[in-house]
C-alpha cells in the first residue's frame, strides 16, 4: 500500500493537496502570473525599441537565398554537416556531455562566429547565401520528424504517478522564469528589440524561452547516471514533460498573435486551434488505436502502416501551419496522440531515427549556427546583456524549480539536482529562438545571445550534477516513471531507439 504523499490529504476516498501545497502553489504560480499582466500592460504602453545598429543586424543574416539550387553545393553541404556533427559529438562523449552538445558547438563552428573568421574564403564557398534556403528547408524536415518522435515520448502516464510533487515543481519552473523573463524584456526592449515589434509579443516570447527544457536531453542524462527509477528520475521526467507541453501551448498562443492579420484575427486562430485539439483527443486518437490493433496481430509496423503515419504526420502539421500557429506543434501533438504500446512505439522510432537525428537534425545545428554570429555581440555592453540573460535564465529555471521541489518535500540536494535538471534547454532552446528569428520577434543579435545561454545552460547540467549529487543512486523500490523506452535513449537526443 503507497504511503499518502505529505502535501495531501485523504478525505474518504478523494486526495486533495493540504494548506502547505495550496498555500506555495499561490505563491509560486499565481502571483507570477499576476506580476506578468502588469508587466505586459506597463512595457505596452511605456516602451518603445530603438533602432539596431545595421552591423548587428545583418551580421548573422536571414540565410534566405534566391538563386537556383546547386546540388553539388548542397550536397558537399551536408557532408560537411554531418561530419563535423559526429565528430565534436564524440568528443563531448569523450568529455562527459550529452552528444547534443558537441553537435551544437559543431553548428556554430562551422558559421560566422568562427570558420567565417579563421577562413572566410572557404567559408563563403561552402555556405554562399545563395544556397543556405535550400539548408534551411531540409532543417525544417528534421525539425518536423524530431517534434515527432519527441511527441511518441510524452506519455500521461508519467504525470500521474508523481502527483502534487510534480504538478506544483512544473508549474513553477515555468511561471518563475517567464516571469523574470518579462522583467528583464522591460530591460532589453528598448534596448536589443527589432522595429515594429510590440512589448507584449517580445515579452511573451523571451519569457518562453526562459521557461523551455531540454526534455530529451535531460532523459538521456538521466539514463546515462541511473536516475530513470529514482523519485529524482520521476519527478524530474513528469516535470519536463509539462514544461515542454505547456511552453508549447504558450508559444502556439504567441504565434497566432504574431500573426494574425485583417484575413484571419486571433481569435479566428485559437478557435480553429482548439476545434484541432479538440477533434485530435477524440477522433483521431481514436482512429490511431486500430494502427496498435494491426500491430498487435502482425508483430511489426508494415510499411504502408508507415505511410499512412507519415502522413497524417504532414496533414497535422500542415493545419496548424495553416491556422497560423507552427508545423512543429501539429507535428508534436501528432506524436503524443499515438498508442503508447512500447514494441508499437520502438518501431515506428527505429524507422525514423537514423535519418532524423544522424541526417536532419545536424543540418538544423548547422543552420542555426550560420545564423549565430558572435562577432555582432560587440563590446562590454552587449556582453552584458548576454551575461544577463544567463544568469536570469539559470536563476529562474534552476531557482525557482528547486525551491519548489524543496516545498513538495524534498531535501535541497534533491531539490537542487532537479533544479539543475530543468535548467538543460538543449535543442528544444533552439527550435523556438530559430521561430523567433524567422518572425522577426527578436533580433539576429539577441537571438545570438539566447544561442550562447543556451548552450551555457546546457553544458553545465553535467559538471554541476558532478557536483552536487552522486553519479549512480540505488534505485527506489517504486516502478519506473517511464515505459520501457527510456533505458535505450540514444545518446544524441535521448529519442528512443531499439537496442
Amino acid at each position: 500500500m503507497t504511503q499518502p504523499s505529505p502535501l495531501t490529504l485523504t478525505v474518504g476516498s478523494w486526495v486533495v493537496p493540504n494548506r502547505r501545497w495550496i498555500l506555495g502553489y499561490a505563491l509560486m504560480v499565481g502571483a507570477p502570473i499576476l506580476a506578468l499582466a502588469a508587466i505586459l500592460e506597463y512595457g505596452a504602453s511605456s516602451l518603445a525599441p530603438t533602432e539596431i545598429p545595421a552591423l548587428a543586424r545583418d551580421a548573422a543574416g536571414s540565410g534566405i537565398g534566391s538563386s537556383v539550387l546547386n546540388l553539388v553545393i548542397l550536397l558537399l553541404q551536408i557532408a560537411i554537416v554531418v561530419v563535423a556533427a559526429r565528430s565534436a559529438g564524440m568528443i563531448a562523449r569523450r568529455m562527459g556531455q550529452p552528444q547534443v552538445v558537441g553537435e551544437m558547438a559543431a553548428g556554430i563552428l562551422l558559421g560566422p562566429s568562427f570558420l567565417g573568421v579563421w577562413a572566410p574564403q572557404l567559408y563563403h564557398a561552402l555556405f554562399p547565401p545563395s544556397s543556405l534556403g535550400h539548408l534551411g528547408t531540409l532543417s525544417q524536415v528534421g525539425l518536423l520528424l524530431f517534434m515527432f518522435m519527441v511527441g511518441m515520448e510524452f506519455d500521461p502516464r508519467m504525470l500521474r504517478k508523481e502527483g502534487h510533487a510534480a504538478f506544483l515543481t512544473s508549474h513553477v519552473s515555468i511561471s518563475v522564469p517567464f516571469l523574470l523573463g518579462a522583467l528583464l524584456a522591460l530591460y532589453l526592449y528598448p534596448r536589443l528589440a527589432e522595429q515594429g515589434v510590440s512589448f507584449p509579443e517580445f515579452a511573451l516570447f523571451i519569457g518562453a524561452a526562459m521557461s523551455v527544457t531540454a526534455f530529451p536531453v535531460l532523459a538521456r542524462i538521466l539514463s546515462e547516471r541511473n536516475m530513470l527509477r529514482t523519485r529524482i528520475g520521476g519527478v524530474t521526467l513528469a516535470c519536463a514533460a509539462i514544461d515542454d507541453v505547456t511552453a508549447w501551448c504558450i508559444l502556439a498562443y504567441i504565434l497566432a498573435m504574431v500573426r494574425a492579420n485583417e484575413a484571419v484575427s486571433l481569435w479566428t486562430t485559437m478557435g480553429g486551434l482548439t476545434l484541432f485539439v479538440f477533434l485530435m483527443f477524440t477522433v483521431v486518437r481514436r482512429l490511431l488505436r486500430h494502427f496498435e490493433t494491426v500491430y498487435r496481430k502482425r508483430g511489426r509496423v508494415s510499411d504502408d502502416m508507415m505511410g499512412l503515419i507519415l502522413l497524417f504526420l504532414l496533414a497535422s502539421a500542415a493545419v496548424t501551419e495553416w491556422l497560423g500557429v507552427h508545423i512543429l506543434f501539429g507535428a508534436f501533438l501528432f506524436g503524443a496522440m499515438l498508442p503508447k504500446n512500447e514494441g508499437f512505439l520502438l518501431q515506428v522510432s527505429e524507422k525514423l531515427h537514423s535519418i532524423a537525428v544522424v541526417l536532419f537534425l545536424p543540418i538544423f545545428f548547422a543552420f542555426t549556427g550560420l545564423r549565430t554570429s558572435l562577432g555582432s555581440i560587440q563590446g562590454a555592453e552587449m556582453w552584458f546583456y548576454c551575461l544577463l540573460i544567463t544568469a536570469v535564465a539559470v536563476a529562474g529555471k534552476l531557482g525557482g524549480s528547486a525551491v519548489a521541489a524543496r516545498i513538495s518535500g524534498l531535501s535541497w540536494r534533491e531539490a537542487a539536482v532537479i533544479g539543475t535538471f530543468m535548467n538543460t534547454r538543449g535543442l528544444m532552446q533552439l527550435v523556438i529562438l530559430n521561430i523567433g528569428l524567422d518572425l522577426g520577434i527578436i533580433s539576429p543579435t539577441l537571438f545570438s545571445m539566447m544561442v550562447v545561454m543556451a548552450l551555457v545552460t546546457t553544458f553545465m547540467t553535467t559538471p554541476v550534477l558532478q557536483w552536487i549529487g552522486p553519479r549512480s543512486p540505488h534505485p527506489e523500490s517504486q516502478p519506473a516513471p517511464r515505459s520501457g523506452l527510456t533505458p535505450s535513449l540514444e545518446p544524441e537526443t535521448g529519442i528512443a531507439h531499439p537496442v
